[in-house]
């Protein structure tokens, strides 16, 4: 640009509007699209509305899963400082993993059951036996690891034995509330849309399944199929690279109480289907995400890692 034509002005001479259409374009590429910060901005309303309503109608279970958190903090601590090994990982990884499932699985308790009619005192029964039984579980897994000695299928002395079927125990009342969500959600009529009440009630029947996959372990005294327990692993999880390994089909069988809600929560908020359409979509993907932990469960059962290393 020639500044001395007069028919082309330098930028100072130029007036608002014409100054205007040279930045607006230039400040609309420099920033994120607008949709991008729309949809983090719900996020975050959305995270902070479902923690302020477990706070505020399941507070055992938001504090107790604060303080599950907060140890396992400590667990990765353990995990960057601390040498000591068992089955080949950090002797701290477990009850790190532990420590996320479970709070995730408070939260999300703490949440649904905000969505059932029950009475204050049904919500106080079943929120406290959840939190303390899976607390005292929890913090028998941090005890054996801070020993450096395993948990789970742990019978090698008396003592290890009975705290081993302790935590079959907690485990086991657990399992019984599951059923309980089952049936109350299959007979009662949930402060929630079809579809999303269709969908906690294919995610609690497929956690229970995940419980049965978590016996199946406990009835081989091993999560591996046709090898010994420990060896190559996947990074983080440590699941068996060189064969079956039943962790897998129990890890997203229980979780399918997270993510078949939300598929349907997307659907219902997303797509605008009619009801009808919205449960025939919903029950689509929650057969084949069955499916697949199904497929996922008889692969390990035949000694097949899910990703062979």
């Amino acid at each position: 640009m020639n500044c001395n034509n007069p028919t082309h002005p330098p930028f100072t001479h130029l007036n608002k509007t014409e100054l205007d259409s040279y930045t607006h374009p230039l400040i609309k590429t420099s920033l994120p699209s607008n949709s991008i910060v729309k949809s983090w901005g719900h996020f975050q309303r959305t995270i902070v509305h479902l923690f302020t309503k477990v706070k505020a109608e399941s507070a055992v279970l938001y504090w107790v899963a604060l303080a599950i958190s907060f140890i396992g903090l400590g667990c990765l601590v353990g995990l960057l400082i601390d040498d000591r090994t068992l089955l080949g990982v950090s002797v701290w990884l477990k009850p790190l993993k532990f420590s996320l499932s479970i709070s995730i699985y408070f939260i999300t308790t703490g949440y649904l059951i905000t969505k059932y009619p029950y009475s204050n005192k049904k919500k106080r029964f079943i929120n406290h036996t959840t939190a303390w039984s899976m607390l005292l579980e929890f913090l028998l897994i941090v005890f054996q690891g801070s020993r450096g000695v395993q948990s789970h299928y742990n019978t090698g002395s008396l003592f290890d034995g009975i705290l081993f079927m302790l935590m079959g125990v907690f485990v086991g009342i657990n399992v019984l509330l599951m059923v309980l969500f089952i049936i109350d959600t299959a007979r009662l009529k949930l402060k929630t849309s079809k579809a999303v009440q269709w969908s906690i009630l294919l995610g609690w029947i497929i956690v229970v399944f995940g419980s049965w996959v978590g016996g199946q372990m406990i009835s081989q005294m091993a999560h591996n199929v046709a090898i010994a327990d420990g060896g190559a692993g996947l990074p983080l999880v440590n699941w068996s690279t060189k064969g079956g390994d039943l962790r897998i089909a129990h890890f997203f069988a229980l979780h399918s109480i997270q993510i078949i809600p939300l598929f349907a929560l997307w659907v219902s908020k997303k797509l605008h289907f009619s009801d009808r359409n919205q449960l025939i979509l919903v029950t689509i993907f929650g057969l084949l995400f069955a499916s697949c932990i199904g497929f996922i469960f008889y692969q390990a059962k035949q000694g097949i890692p899910l990703i062979a290393l």
